[in-house]
């Protein structure tokens, strides 16, 4: 497919996708979140891609959704509209990515307000410029925090914190992000796709289907009691010690050398 919104390439077992309308600050409208749907499920489909990279062109990362140019016929003022591209278009981009089983990198490399802080909590690692912020900015538009924020916010920061940032709208720079957990890592921006590069190739060199199978365990965890969290884990390792990589790990430890895995 050839995409008109967003940027997308796999090197070296990593897809990097690029969201790809710096005009409007990487704003998604319904063409975008359509090809986004596409290349997720490019992602999963590819084998040979073992961990994917999510960033912005320009100087936003996502400035959310955009209400100005959403779609041809798109009314946003209309609920029947808002629902439909919610539960349609813009829902599953975060399911997906919070429920793939491969590691997802998020590169904050500017601004990432409303829609685009769910975009970039829902990855698995949060890489941030010091100058980028988040901004939940819902409130200042009259709107409900929406793309799973309601459920990634209070798991993320606590449930205090979580109405704080929603109810008040302010933006979460850098180094406060990775303070409340908002971020693994603030760099200085030069730095930052260098440093999200270097993970995700580390990510794409790991054993894929352990760390997928460690991803769904964490993020299902989060609505799951201890028992059932222990029985899948019990499940996941009994599907863990069939792969190739679990061989290769035994194997490197007895011949005190450090692992190559395949992914498989």
């Amino acid at each position: 497919m050839s995409y008109q919104t967003i940027l997308y390439e796999v090197a070296e077992g990593v897809a990097t996708i690029t969201l790809n309308r710096p005009d409007v600050l990487n704003a998604v409208n319904l063409p975008m979140a359509h090809e986004l749907l596409h290349a997720i499920e490019a992602v999963r489909a590819d084998a040979s891609v073992r961990t994917v990279l999510l960033s912005g062109a320009g100087r936003a990362f996502c400035a959310g959704a955009d209400l100005v140019n959403m779609g041809e016929g798109f009314d946003p003022s209309n609920p029947v509209h808002v629902r439909r591209a919610l539960v349609e278009s813009f829902n599953p981009i975060i399911l997906k990515i919070f429920e793939m089983e491969k590691p997802w990198i998020a590169a904050v490399n500017g601004a990432a307000v409303g829609g685009g802080c769910q975009l970039a909590l829902a990855c698995d690692l949060v890489l941030i410029a010091e100058d980028a912020y988040f901004c939940e900015i819902f409130a200042q538009r009259g709107l409900v925090v929406d793309a799973g924020g309601l459920f990634l916010l209070p798991r993320i920061v606590g449930l205090h914190k979580a109405k704080e940032l929603a109810f008040f709208a302010e933006k979460i720079y850098g180094p406060q992000a990775v303070e409340l957990g908002l971020a693994n890592k603030c760099v200085p921006r030069s730095e930052l796709l260098p440093q999200a590069r270097e993970w995700a190739k580390r990510l794409a060199q790991g054993p894929t289907v352990a760390l997928g199978l460690m991803k769904l365990g964490m993020n299902r965890g989060l609505q799951m009691t201890l028992h059932d969290v222990m029985h899948y884990e019990a499940h996941a390792q009994a599907l863990a010690v069939q792969t190739h990589d679990v061989r290769e790990g035994l194997q490197a430890f007895i011949e005190k050398r450090s692992p190559k895995f395949q992914g498989r």
